[in-house]
């Protein structure tokens, strides 16, 4: 059988030109060059002194992906951990999640969220799934994603502002935008993500769908996870959050990102990701998104306030009491 893609052939010029872009923005010789030298000085391993929730673990995956545990239950966040190569993104080629690389670092899972359904956010759910029987969050683009991999039984198609209560851990989704990451004109990939067959889900078949920002409390303390660098101003309703995970890339294409939701979020301590390189395997040495800018992603948040503590994870890195 051959696949019957329901929605608009992922074919355009300006989607070409979108992978085309990223390739030029990843090449070495481009990486700004503070940009390891900033991330060594805000890692948390220099601020072993701070309080933190015993029990409570926050791991970065790489990309947009952390795991958060606590009291034996496992919440994942955007996991991508096949990481394709750049030239499996360019070819127009399916995508192919590496079962055993996600298995190995998802062991268990209680419960899957998910902000949006680029290919770097969802490529790996459905193994996910299909392994440790959990439940998948997210828009209504995962639900279709799920179902043309035989598990619609595992998708939760979220309602915004509902809290879902996943054992210890109370999850609201929040609505939220993509950057416009296509010569600043608009999302790459738009809309919803449907299909009938898996035969063609290359990476731009990887429709956004919804995005989401996600709120999650868990031990006393509050997350904020933001997946792609803009947001929907009055939307936010979180106040005073604990740790805000901010996802960099894109940033420069949405106007004062950085300085409008620091002022919704008010958030104690930022964390940093979606920086990396994401076309590297998870055991190579990390490499940054170039133009991404770390080190002046630093001075944004200083010229909001002096007051945010920013606290960078290496690769896959655990932040624990």
């Amino acid at each position: 059988m051959r696949i019957v893609y329901a929605g608009p052939m992922p074919t355009s010029t300006l989607d070409r030109r979108a992978l085309a872009r990223l390739a030029r923005l990843l090449r070495p010789a481009s990486r700004h060059k503070n940009d390891a030298s900033a991330a060594a000085d805000t890692n948390w391993r220099r601020f072993r002194g701070e309080p933190w929730p015993a029990g409570l673990e926050l791991q970065w995956l790489g990309t947009a992906g952390f795991r958060i545990s606590y009291a034996g239950a496992h919440l994942y966040v955007d996991p991508y951990l096949t990481r394709s190569a750049l030239g499996e993104t360019l070819l127009a080629r399916p995508l192919r999640p590496r079962e055993a690389v996600v298995a190995r670092h998802v062991p268990a899972a209680d419960a899957v969220l998910v902000g949006h359904t680029h290919f770097d956010h969802a490529l790996d759910l459905a193994p996910i799934a299909r392994r440790t029987g959990c439940a998948v969050f997210g828009s209504r683009s995962v639900a279709n994603l799920l179902a043309a991999h035989g598990l619609a039984d595992r998708a939760r198609v979220v309602e915004p502002y509902r809290t879902y209560d996943v054992g210890p851990f109370a999850v609201t989704f929040v609505p939220s935008l993509h950057s416009k990451l296509v010569l600043g004109l608009r999302v790459p990939f738009d809309g919803e993500l449907t299909c009938d067959h898996l035969d063609d889900l290359t990476a731009p078949a990887y429709r956004c769908g919804d995005v989401y920002g996600i709120h999650i409390a868990v031990a006393g303390v509050t997350f904020y996870h933001q997946g792609s660098a803009n947001l929907i101003d009055d939307a936010i309703v979180h106040r005073g959050v604990d740790y805000f995970l901010c996802g960099l890339a894109g940033r420069g294409f949405t106007r004062n990102y950085v300085a409008r939701i620091l002022r919704r979020l008010e958030p104690r301590v930022i964390v940093p990701h979606h920086h990396d390189n994401f076309f590297r395997p998870l055991d190579a040495p990390m490499g940054f998104s170039l133009r991404v800018n770390y080190a002046g992603f630093l001075d944004e948040v200083r010229a909001v306030s002096a007051d945010f503590a920013v606290r960078s994870l290496d690769l896959l890195q655990t932040r624990t009491a």
